[in-house]
């Protein structure tokens, strides 16, 4: 069910499915019911108690949604609001979960000066990185409270993968040059993970983690390797 999932501090988690854990978006062609079923199994195999993760619509934009206010805390069962439009979500201290199957799945974990867990997701596809999807979460954070933030990058394709034609990956590596790269059979390419790296060294942040390719790995879903493909998910909770 999970491809990696660690306690990132006390009461925190950060976790990264995989294809075990069955298709988790709503916007593929699979079963709703299906699909909110396994949601479902997610929250009580992680031991949410009356709490849900929050979803978004994803659209390859850099809108940041923040969830809940100021007096949310995880020991408060989450309402769970219907799924924002937006690449990224900040909550303090409530689940969010964000889909991929290529792009970028980056989590995020910050505290208040009180102590109070400050929780991020950004969905950074091509367009995302380029646009400052992961920057603006960051900023959201700190505007929420957040002192220090660290980053988990869960699977996406690498840049020994993600072939794109010459001009585009010009166009993007003008904006953030580190993610200019070179496929394995040596045509142009763009390695989005390396980008999102680089956006928040520049902030400071430090990333813990940095997942596999996913278009390398049959346990995980990728577009680029099946075109007709589920997501997996990249979440973060807290709970005591």
């Amino acid at each position: 069910m999970f491809w990696w999932k660690s306690e990132v501090r006390p009461g925190v988690w950060v976790a990264f499915t995989d294809a075990g854990a069955g298709n988790l978006a709503l916007h593929v062609d699979d079963d709703a019911a299906e699909v909110l079923r396994r949601r479902e199994l997610l929250e009580a195999e992680v031991g949410l108690k009356g709490s849900r993760f929050q979803y978004m619509n994803q659209v390859h934009g850099s809108a940041v949604a923040v969830i809940g206010g100021p007096a949310a805390s995880p020991a408060v069962a989450n309402p769970v609001i219907a799924a924002p439009t937006a690449d990224a979500m900040v909550s303090i201290g409530l689940p969010l979960a964000v889909m991929v199957a290529d792009c970028v799945p980056v989590v995020l974990v910050g505290e208040t000066e009180a102590g109070e867990p400050v929780l991020g997701v950004a969905h950074a596809g091509r367009p995302g990185v380029a646009s400052g999807v992961v920057p603006g979460t960051v900023t959201e954070m700190r505007a929420a409270g957040a002192t220090t933030i660290r980053a988990w990058i869960g699977p996406s394709i690498c840049g020994s993968c993600y072939e794109v034609p010459g001009d585009l990956r010009a166009e993007v590596a003008a904006i953030v040059p580190a993610t200019g790269s070179t496929t394995s059979w040596g045509t142009p390419a763009l390695d989005l993970p390396a980008g999102v790296r680089s956006q928040l060294a520049s902030l400071g942040v430090t990333v813990e983690y940095s997942g596999t390719c996913t278009l390398e790995q049959d346990g995980l879903f990728s577009y680029r390797r099946d075109k007709q493909t589920g997501r997996f998910a990249g979440l973060v909770w807290a709970h005591d």
